[in-house]
């Protein structure tokens, strides 16, 4: 749905992003995930047509952004990082402005703003100034106005940035009710964001793309062993009889667990867990050692290699 090649955008002698190539697929929550100032909102700039680029290739639904970006801006629907409101209008009225703007046919303008304001949860506030609602409100206005029209994409900059706990729960709730029925990126520098709402991530830091995939795909990539770790009743005599275990390579203990680890090319995971539950060892918890996306996060942030 969304394609990214060699994208490169300088200001001057500043090269913001270099190089970027990713994808995202159909119906996918996709994060663009990197610290402050690594070129998130310069590359979504350019993926909505706002910015052009310096060098490089990027379509969306099959459109060209820099030759056709017209097509493009009718397909994808842009939360900025600052929210385009004004304050003096209704929730309802501002929609209504909005896909004027947007050109809704005047036949079907009340069912869409209707429809935005159902999916973003605006009922209670919809005929409230927009300068009298809470941050979180107004949040869902931004995306409100993003869903309008329908599109096929949505480009989200920073949904949570400035929300309370609960406003980031509801939020990032919404986003997650519109998978499948919409391609979704969004960008964050939040972890907890990729890991409870996208279904991969692009990492980018300094302008350059240092990974991308899906979740499982990056962690098994950055893995450097196979294998799980264990929480038994019966440590000790888990450990020996582990240790005769068929293919498994090393048992060892840390932390209160056993870790057991073996040669790669085969998931030992399921027999082992039926093992300790036939042994009679007491299993409490068994996960696999693949990286969190925080530890793959500070790997290729701080020392990995880019793609």
């Amino acid at each position: 749905m969304i394609e990214v090649e060699h994208l490169t955008k300088k200001y001057g002698d500043r090269v913001a992003i270099q190089d970027l190539t990713f994808e995202v697929e159909k119906g996918k929550i996709w994060g663009l995930l990197g610290p402050n100032a690594a070129g998130k909102t310069t590359t979504m700039r350019i993926l909505t047509g706002y910015l052009p680029a310096t060098e490089g290739r990027a379509t969306v639904a099959g459109y060209d952004v820099f030759e056709k970006p017209n097509q493009v801006k009718k397909i994808i629907g842009y939360l900025p990082e600052v929210l385009p409101l004004y304050n003096e209008m209704t929730v309802n009225s501002y929609l209504h402005f909005v896909a004027e703007i947007k050109q809704v046919p005047s036949s079907k303008k009340k069912a869409a703003v209707s429809r935005a304001i159902k999916v973003a949860g605006l009922e209670p506030v919809k005929g409230r100034l927009i300068k009298n609602i809470s941050r979180g409100f107004k949040q869902r206005v931004g995306i409100a106005q993003a869903l309008i029209h329908d599109p096929q994409v949505l480009i989200l900059d920073e949904p949570t940035i400035g929300l309370d706990p609960a406003q980031i729960v509801e939020i990032r709730s919404l986003i997650k009710s519109l998978r499948g029925e919409h391609t979704i990126m969004l960008s964050t520098h939040i972890l907890a964001e990729v890991t409870q709402v996208c279904d991969g991530v692009v990492i980018i830091n300094e302008g350059r793309l240092m990974a991308s995939g899906s979740l499982e795909q990056l962690s098994t990539s950055f893995q450097k062993k196979e294998g799980v770790a264990l929480k038994v009743r019966k440590i000790d005599e888990a450990q020996l009889e582990l240790s005769r275990f068929m293919g498994v390579e090393k048992v060892s203990r840390q932390n209160g667990e056993l870790i057991v680890e073996w040669a790669g090319g085969k998931d030992l995971r399921e027999e082992i867990a039926r093992f300790i539950i036939e042994r009679g060892f007491g299993l409490i918890e068994i996960r696999s050692l693949a990286m969190s996306l925080e530890e793959l996060y500070l790997k290729i942030v701080s020392g990995g290699t880019p793609q």
